[in-house]
Order: C-alpha cells, then structure tokens, then sequence
C-alpha cells in the first residue's frame, strides 16, 4: 500500500472509529513507546478515546516522557487490557506485525480477530491480508518516523505539539542508536528538524535517555567488556554474555543492557556484535553489523527472529552454554561473509 493511499485511508479512520487501542511489542524500546504516545496524542485530538497497551515494562530511561502514565502494562493489569482490548473497535499495531511479538498480548489479540486492524511498522515479513490498512516501510529508520509522516500529511501547524514531537523524537533517535545508522534518507533528518522548536529541546531529550545510567548499569556495561566480550578471530565477530547470574549481581532493571551491543562495533575490524542473554527462562540474541552483512538473515534462519539488514533480534529456549555454542556452531557459514 502507497503511502498517500494509507493517508487517505486513514483519514477515513478518523472518522469511522472512536475507540481505538494502540499496541506494541513486548519489550518495547524507545520507537515502540516513542510511536505509540504520539499515535495516542494525535487521535486524542479527533476526538478518539485512544489507549496504549504494552506487554510489559519499559526502560526507565523513558520514565520521563509525556504520556507514559496512562499506558496500561499488560502483565501488571492484564484484566483491565482485556476489557480494552474486547471493547475496541480498531486495534492499531506499532512498531511490530506479527501477534507473536507482543508476549502475554498474543492470545487475547487473537481472540479479538474480528476486530479491524492498522499497521504501522518498520519491520520485514508483514502480513498485510489481516489489515484493513497498512503503512510498512523497511527502509525507514523508525516507525516512530512513519508517525511523524502521517501527522505531517495531516499537518505539522495544525496537530504538531510538544508532546507529540517529544515522543517522535525518542523513537527516531533511539532507533537509529543517537543517528548512528539506520538513516536511508535524508528526509529522517528533515523531519527531526521540523520536530525540533524552542520548546522541544534536543539536547535536553538526548541527555534524558543517554545521560541517566544508574551506578549498577554503569557498572555492569564495564563488566560486559572486560569479563563477558570474546573476539572471533577469522570472523570479524564480538559477543557478550550475560547470564541470569551476572544480570543478578547487578541489580539488573528493565533497559540496563540497552546499547551493550553496540560497543564491540566501535573496533575497527568488527562487523558483527552479538549480545546473548539470559532472561525470563529464554536466551535473547541481539544482533548489530556493520555495511551490508544482513544479521536479519541469520537470525531468522537460526535464532527465530528477524528484524533489520543491521539489526535484529531472536531468541532460544535453552541454557546459556547450548546458546553460545548454537552460534558458534552457525558462524563458520557465515565467515566468507563476515570477511568480506
């Protein structure tokens, strides 16, 4: 579907529902709470009665953003997001395209599956047969960003405001690691900059997320690089692991390992990070790369995952030294690759 068809269509929407629940991914990050504030603000001012639904807790470096009080956490009242859910007329899909990924959501949406629904995404292997609208763009830097394009189709002097702006800015720059990658245009740029006014203040916003470590996570980044990094030589390939143990040790709270996996990239000859941990009775892989080496492929032939040509995600029911060994045991199809 054409952007300017989802425009359209949507502006429809607008018109045809009144009660909408906006839900993302579990584990959501900055893009999934950044795109679903603003996506919450924007239909308040139609008039719509828009909640938020999350599977579970965010970072709480995101504590401060505008709206987080009224997001309904899934696990913490999931009798409360059932009501929302069973009492919508459209279901709104943030930052995710699959029921799966949204955890102890997925089979009260499942139940839900004659309500209509609407697609906003970033992410690839869309569905797209169970949307009556959709706005998927692999190639862009954040669904956060495709928010940003809806809204300004509409309007940026008529529906733009701080708090809508604020969240937008979270999630693009939170998505692209503070602008680091993930930029395929340069229309990202000019819709930050049209986000930025004298009362939303980016450097205010970047301190508030990169600037707020707590001792124990300070702590336990220096851990993962000095007792928990392995180089692969021969494959131009880091991993770190952190097993339940070593999460423990460090009083570890939701969002602490945020951004480890992008430190080994900073060696000059690393193309692949690979963060490995031990969480919630699950090993999670959190794949980073550099130029053109897709770890959205190798994820999803071997982790169960998938997401971005630099940047993906998987998981494996197992212990931590199966885990590392299953990737070990992956790398050598990937090493004429990886030397490139």
């Amino acid at each position: 579907m054409s952007k300017q068809l989802f425009f359209n269509q949507f502006r429809e929407i607008l018109s045809q529902y009144k009660r909408v629940v906006i839900v993302s991914h579990v584990n959501p990050d900055g893009d999934a709470i950044g795109s679903s504030l603003a996506l919450y603000y924007f239909l308040l001012k139609f008039g719509i009665d828009a909640k938020v639904i999350i599977p579970n807790d965010f970072p709480s470096f995101l504590a401060w953003m505008p709206g987080v009080e009224n997001i309904l956490i899934f696990d913490k009242n999931a009798e409360k997001g059932v009501e929302l859910l069973n009492s919508a007329d459209l279901i709104c899909y943030l930052d995710f395209n699959h029921p799966s990924r949204t955890g102890l959501v997925h089979n009260d949406l499942c139940h839900c599956k004659n309500t209509p629904r609407v697609l906003i995404d970033h992410h690839r292997d869309a569905d797209y047969s169970q949307f009556i609208a959709y706005l998927s763009e692999v190639e862009t830097s954040s669904t956060s960003e495709l928010v940003a394009e809806l809204i300004q189709h509409f309007g940026f002097d008529k529906y733009l405001d701080d708090n809508i702006a604020t969240c937008l800015l979270v999630g693009i720059m939170t998505d692209t690691g503070s602008f680091a990658h993930s930029i395929y245009h340069p229309d990202t740029f000019e819709i930050c900059g049209k986000l930025i006014s004298p009362t939303v203040d980016y450097q205010l916003i970047h301190s508030k997320i990169y600037s707020t470590f707590s001792e124990n996570r300070l702590r336990l980044l220096g851990f993962c690089i000095s007792n928990r990094m392995t180089i692969l030589d021969g494959y131009n390939t880091a991993y770190i692991y952190l097993s339940k143990s070593d999460l423990e040790e460090f009083n570890y709270q939701v969002g602490d390992t945020e951004g480890v996996v992008n430190f080994p990239l900073m060696i000059d000859n690393i193309r692949m990070s690979v963060l490995i941990t031990e969480r919630q009775g699950v090993i999670r892989f959190s794949f980073r790369s550099k130029g053109d080496f897709s770890v959205h492929e190798l994820a999803k032939e071997h982790f169960n995952g998938g997401g971005h040509t630099n940047a993906a995600g998987g998981t494996l029911e197992c212990g931590m030294e199966q885990a590392i060994k299953a990737f070990l045991d992956v790398m050598p199809q990937y090493k004429e690759e990886l030397n490139k």
